[in-house]
């Protein structure tokens, strides 16, 4: 008999909906490059009905799920009625590389999911757990990468990959030396060569992750488009605040677009309008998210617009934004804050802080047009010690 019936009534197992998940198993690790770089565990569930899925979560996300189901079900709680013993979950790790430590918590996660599921009918049935194993829309919309825990050992067969015309590539050239600020945003030195894949939005570019190493020398050989040349085959971008996804020496990143001279322009199909949303290759929308950030300074205001990949409902908790304003302004002693409906500046202390500039924002978002991935709310940075900004008028 399997395990799951054995700790349950067989009659109980028998009526369990076909949709309740009774198996999760972690099929691998996926990197994250949102307000901060994290790992999500790609998770296949399967059902009583016998189906499967993919689903993708953060080790918060089961942190969450077992301190709820502590409050819900544990003996010394006083709500319910019902109480079990739950299976113990690993502990946080606060040092280490974030990769080896998701690649370490993957058995004891295998374990959690286990045990958590051979629990009584009426846990499997409780909202936490059916909610927590649930495939979202953004779930089914991912595309796992490599699901290595899943695959069967099969014998390696050497095969020849297809030759590629890099000189017929949409590609551009660094124009100046770039340092990016974050994760997506790439590292450039003026001569370098980049290829372009789509237009994420009206303001940034991706490009394909091809080393250049091979193809350096023919491509700089290749005589470059001189501003007398047609439109078609030069372009000079304007200077703005606009940027691009691209790659050097097989890294992606994203870097601003006045930094480049296009050498081969995107195909129009491969490029999107203002304001419309970016498409992969395979036709999906894209999972890049853009958030415009202001830091507000005597001198003036520094606008920028930092690209993540989140999906636009995700709400990061306030150490997150902090964290990556601090890396993106290179300012430590910084303080957050959004505006409200009168238009006064609200500093931003905690992660109930950040639930509220979300909400509020949403409600002002309807008068104020965006691209289609942008976030509906904006950041404006201060120096922690200056007070002048907010309005203190009764």
């Amino acid at each position: 008999m399997a395990l799951p019936r054995q700790l349950r009534d067989e009659s109980d197992f028998e009526q369990l909906p076909d949709n309740v998940p009774v198996s999760a198993t972690v099929a691998d690790i996926e990197e994250k490059k949102g307000f901060i770089v994290y790992y999500l565990f790609v998770i296949e569930v399967k059902t009583k009905g016998g189906s499967r899925y993919l689903i993708y979560r953060r080790y918060r996300q089961f942190f969450a799920l077992h301190q709820s189901l502590e409050q819900k079900f544990s003996p010394e709680s006083p709500s319910e009625s019902y109480t079990c013993a739950l299976p113990p979950l690993p502990g946080k790790v606060f040092m280490g590389n974030k990769q080896e430590i998701a690649e370490s918590r993957i058995p004891e996660l295998n374990t959690y999911m286990k045990r958590l599921l051979c629990l009584p009918t009426w846990v499997l049935l409780d909202d936490l757990v059916r909610m927590f194993f649930y495939q979202t829309e953004s779930d089914s919309l991912q595309v796992p990468r490599a699901l290595r825990r899943l695959r069967p050992p099969t014998r390696k067969i050497k095969t020849e990959k297809p030759k590629t015309d890099l000189l017929s590539s949409p590609r551009a050239e660094a124009v100046f030396d770039f340092r990016g600020n974050g994760s997506l945003e790439l590292n450039l030195k003026a001569g370098d060569v980049i290829f372009l894949l789509r237009r994420i939005n009206a303001d940034w570019l991706e490009i394909s992750a091809t080393s250049l190493d091979a193809c350096h020398h023919s491509l700089l050989s290749t005589p470059h488009p001189r501003c007398g040349d047609s439109p078609d085959t030069a372009t000079l971008l304007e200077a703005d605040d606009s940027g691009g996804q691209g790659t050097v020496k097989d890294r992606i990143g994203i870097f601003p677009e006045s930094f480049v001279k296009i050498i081969k322009s995107l195909p129009e199909s491969d490029s999107d309008e203002e304001g419309g949303p970016s498409k992969s290759r395979g036709g999906a929308q894209s999972s890049y998210s853009c958030l415009r950030c202001h830091l507000l300074q005597p001198e003036g205001v520094n606008t920028r617009d930092v690209c993540v990949e989140e999906d636009l409902s995700i709400q990061p908790s306030y150490s997150d934004l902090l964290a990556r304003m601090r890396d993106v302004f290179r300012i430590e002693d910084i303080a957050l804050n959004y505006r409200d409906q009168e238009g006064d500046l609200v500093r931003i202390l905690d992660d109930e802080d950040v639930t509220l500039m979300v909400q509020e924002c949403k409600h002002q978002g309807t008068m104020v047009k965006r691209p289609v991935n942008q976030f509906p709310w904006e950041l404006l940075i201060t120096h922690s010690n200056d007070l002048s900004v907010y309005n203190t008028e009764c």
